[in-house]
């Protein structure tokens, strides 16, 4: 008597599959428990927002208020000045850094000479591994009344007569968030433009060439076309950090002037969660900040699609 099992056929093929690829499954376990472990695990903390918590009694002997943290986040007045923050400058952080990393890629990318075009690559991306403890130093420097070089060159042009304080104008505040941001990390968003670019069948170019297109033309009609799958993926991922525009940019380069400009949500959570210990509020916040960006991931996607645009899912 036979006693064998048969697997379905469907089975069969699942299993010769993860044969065939145990080494990129074997690769990626590592990946898969630091997810579980730092992203998952730590969402049991969540109850933390439904009491009033204090450190020394166990998760589950805490005073249950259920709302009320909710409800006293939005009746803070701070709350919404904090949410106006983030917003704008994770937008003009946003918009900044694509059109000047398509824009830089799309250049890269017409450098005939192949050392010099290496050569800037380089020195593009290489601002992205300076930690922001040095770069908020150099942009200070860079914007000093005392011989800050774009001071000295505005008066060089005689744009302006004498030094301005710009780190000590308020409505300023936003926009040296999102040129600082361009500099710092625009080298290295153009690399998975060119990466991108690289996939473009040439023979779209040598057709536009004998049609006549110059240059210009055919990154307008060929190059952008072709990675607006990249753009409109990237755009995707990225609304997701519309509700994090940052932390230590802001908290480095705050000060008393402009802190009701510079005050983003990790900042908030900081001041009036961790050093008030106030920990329910805090997480409170954080739960606020997850479920928004979830929504604004799938929004995107879902008009991502319907504008026949390539989405996550």
């Amino acid at each position: 008597m036979n006693t064998s099992i048969t697997l379905p056929r469907r089975h069969n093929k699942l299993w010769d599959k993860i044969k065939r690829q145990k080494a990129l499954i074997l690769m990626s376990v590592p990946f898969v428990v630091h997810i579980i472990i730092f992203k998952y695990v730590p969402i049991w903390g969540w109850l933390m927002a439904f009491q009033n918590y204090w450190p020394g009694k166990g998760l589950f002997q805490q005073t249950w208020v259920g709302f009320e943290n909710f409800r006293l986040l939005f009746k803070d007045v701070v709350f919404y000045q904090v949410l106006r923050n983030t917003l704008a400058m994770s937008i003009i952080k946003l918009v900044m850094g694509t059109v000047a990393s398509i824009a830089l890629a799309l250049a890269i990318n017409e450098v005939r000479a192949v050392k010099f075009k290496k050569t800037a690559q380089t020195i593009s991306y290489l601002p992205h591994f300076i930690s922001w403890v040095v770069a908020a130093n150099l942009v200070r420097d860079a914007l000093s009344t005392d011989g800050g070089i774009i001071n000295q060159v505005l008066m060089s042009l005689r744009i302006i007569k004498e030094p301005i304080m710009f780190l000590g104008i308020p409505k300023m505040f936003w926009w040296i968030i999102g040129i600082s941001h361009v500099w710092k990390e625009v080298g290295w968003g153009a690399i998975i433009y060119l990466a991108a670019i690289a996939g473009i069948d040439p023979a779209l170019y040598e057709a536009a060439v004998i049609d006549g297109a110059g240059r210009l033309k055919q990154m307008w009609y060929i190059t952008l076309p072709s990675i607006r799958p990249t753009i409109s993926i990237l755009l995707i991922m990225n609304m997701g950090y519309l509700m994090s525009s940052g932390f230590e940019q802001q908290y480095l380069l705050q000060n008393g002037r402009v802190i009701d400009y510079a005050r983003v949500f990790a900042i908030y959570e900081l001041d009036y969660g961790i050093k008030m210990m106030r920990y329910s509020f805090a997480t409170a916040v954080g739960i606020f900040k997850s479920v928004v960006s979830l929504i604004l991931v799938f929004a995107a996607n879902q008009i991502a699609k319907r504008w026949g645009q390539e989405g996550l899912m």
